[in-house]
């Protein structure tokens, strides 16, 4: 089951010739959402061997050109190649009227339909989700509206050992109540043979009430896999429990440390934030992108990072995650 994050740009404001401004696509077992369109991203699609069709869902953090301006192209190029199915977008309320501009003047060609969903939340909030997993937005900490994005999958229904099933003899209520996490209570009285297609549960067959405890006979076929994504922004305090226990969070790491002051009055992070968050907030694995053009190779921003959280990874353009 693909859980897969494609980096196709790692560059702040200004691209260079090795970064791509900023754009992701995850892969969720084959449902792909696309986080930022920087300019390039086409380009960064076409080398990554992502389809443009395929992309069912795009987030936009916020309305800065190096996290938007590749939407417009791509947009374009779905209509050329005839794309009929929805297309959910998902960006601050203010780009609506960016996006009714783009339609109005350019959008001949796009015959398929656009639903919008303005973000103005000021909290997690869950704005898609499915049979199998779900997308929340949340505000991030920059100087215009912004917002991050958390991509999980749903806890799934337990399995229940086959074992246990012939043991205790479970009806189809009890092995229901089983998937879903609950212990079996057989009440105290004669011992009835369970029968599966009946709705009832079996006595004990004693004086005494039987618990089959569900820890004991079921397991989760997987454990649920999260991913959350922050940038741009600079720290605050709710963002550690906002993304407690993600699977791999990617954290913008605009600054090295010695250049926290420009962090602060660019609303942007540094490396030794960016690691102190993944640490207040228990995740597994770290991963930092959106760097400033001063530094032609960032490699030295790794150790400022894993200083302070060891799981840690620079994200470059190409790369790709499993998550």
């Amino acid at each position: 089951m693909n859980f897969t994050l494609n980096v196709l740009g790692t560059a702040s404001a200004l691209p260079t010739t090795e970064r791509y401004p900023s754009a992701q696509v995850l892969d969720v077992r084959g449902r792909l959402f696309m986080i930022d369109c920087g300019e390039g991203a086409q380009i960064q699609m076409r080398k990554a061997g992502i389809s443009f069709l395929k992309i069912e869902h795009i987030c936009l953090s916020h309305i800065h050109g190096d996290h938007i301006f590749g939407i417009f192209g791509l947009l374009s190029t779905m209509g050329l190649l005839g794309r009929s199915s929805q297309l959910n977008i998902y960006a601050p309320a203010d780009f609506a009227p960016v996006l009714d501009f783009f339609r109005e003047k350019f959008g001949e060609g796009l015959l398929f339909e656009i639903n919008f969903v303005p973000l103005e939340m000021t909290s997690p909030e869950i704005v898609y989700q499915n049979r199998t997993s779900e997308l929340l937005a949340f505000p991030l900490n920059h100087r215009i509206p912004t917002f991050g994005f958390i991509i999980r999958e749903k806890m799934p229904l337990y399995n229940v050992h086959k074992d246990a099933i012939v043991k205790y003899g479970l009806s189809v209520p009890e092995i229901g109540a089983l998937k879903r996490g609950e212990d079996v209570v057989r009440p105290a009285g004669p011992l009835t043979e369970p029968c599966p297609e009946n709705d009832y549960r079996p006595q004990s067959g004693s004086d005494e009430p039987m618990v089959i405890p569900f820890s004991e006979v079921a397991y989760l076929p997987y454990q649920p896999r999260s991913y959350a994504y922050c940038s741009d922004t600079a720290p605050f305090p709710e963002l550690s429990q906002w993304v407690k226990g993600a699977t791999l969070l990617y954290h913008e790491a605009t600054f090295p440390s010695e250049m926290s002051e420009m962090a602060e009055k660019t609303h942007h992070s540094t490396t030794i934030q960016a690691a102190s968050a993944a640490l207040e907030a228990g995740v597994g694995r770290l991963v930092v992108g959106h760097y400033s053009s001063r530094f032609p190779s960032v490699d030295f921003y790794l150790d400022q990072i894993r200083t302070i959280f060891p799981e840690s990874y620079l994200a470059h353009d190409g790369d790709v995650f499993e998550i």
